[in-house]
Formats: structure tokens, sequence, C-alpha cells
């Protein structure tokens, strides 16, 4: 990584996990990066799904849960192990400064597998519902890009790992969603 985008990083890491620290984010934070948080949400996809859409629902169950698996697969097997990014706890240089607010984790930094699977599931969910339900987007965004921002946050991702997650997330959701659309074309 070029230096001047590794000291943008740092810098925008240092604002996020210090400048924006408040004791409410403190309480909150942690918890909208947990997967545990969102299970009434996944549980809510679900049941809509099915019982609006039936069989429809059904492929787009399946869908997205592949949607996730790959993104997840993909990040945190195949890239993260090829990249080898320190996260920042175990970072020399950010790693004295840095405010662990939740165990420093095991594995490597870059990509964000929270942030690609989030976006994933975001983006799929959006070009899925787009022409039904267009707040939808919205929603999703917020809820991916808000768990990516905890992730910093709370001092277990730099800012690039989130944002390479994102884009690399939202590449996986729009293929899954291209296949969706190819196999419900009338949706």
């Amino acid at each position: 990584m070029p230096d001047y985008i590794l000291q943008l990083d740092r810098h925008l890491f240092y604002f996020i996990n210090h400048d924006l620290g408040n004791p409410f984010f403190d309480l909150v934070m942690p918890w909208f990066r947990n997967p545990k948080f969102w299970i009434p949400l996944y549980i809510f996809i679900i049941v809509f799904s099915l019982w609006r859409y039936k069989k429809a629902g059904a492929i787009i169950i399946i869908l997205l849960a592949t949607t996730a698996g790959f993104a997840d697969f993909t990040s945190a097997t195949l890239i993260k192990h090829q990249v080898q990014r320190l996260r920042p706890c175990r970072d020399p240089v950010v790693g004295l400064t840095d405010i662990n607010r939740i165990p420093c984790g095991t594995g490597y930094s870059f990509p964000s597998t929270h942030a690609t699977d989030h976006f994933a599931m975001a983006i799929f969910i959006c070009l899925v519902f787009e022409k039904k339900w267009r707040w939808v987007w919205f929603a999703a965004i917020f809820w991916a890009a808000l768990v990516s921002f905890a992730q910093v946050y709370v001092g277990v991702h730099f800012p690039v790992d989130v944002i390479c997650g994102a884009i690399y997330g939202s590449l996986v959701g729009m293929l899954f969603a291209y296949i969706f659309k190819k196999i419900q074309p009338a949706f």
C-alpha cells in the first residue's frame, strides 16, 4: 500500500477510534458489530420473504445465505491470508495508541469480513427488492455502514479495511442479485 494511503488510513483510524469516542458509542458500537445482535433482522428477512413471496422468497433466502457464505469465505479465507495485514491492535505504530473496546481478535485485518458480508447482503437485498420496496436502499446501506463503522470504532479494523470490504461485498451482492434476476425474471 502506498505510504500516503497508509498514513491517511492511520489518521482516519485515529479520528474514528479516538476523537469520536464517547460513552454512548462505547456502549452501542460493540453491539452493532456483533452478528448475534442482528438475529432479529435476519429472522424478519426470512419470515417476510417466505410469507410474502413463497417460492421466490425461498430462492431469495437461499441466495442471500449463499451471498453471505461466498463473501465470508472469499474474504476471510482467501483474501485475508494473501494480504496478511495486521489488525490495528497488532500494528507496530497504531497498536501503541489503539483504544480496544473489544478483544483484538484473531487473524488479519484486510478486508473486513464484517463489512464484506454485510454489504454483500445489503446490496443483494437492495437489488432484489428495489422495485417493490424503494426504502430498502436507505435501510440496508445504513445497516451495513453502521456495522462497518463499528468495526473501526471498536479498534479491530482500519478504514481502508472496511471500505475495501464494502466494495468487494457490494460486488458479491450484485453478482448474486444478477443470478436471482436470471432465475426469477418476473420478480
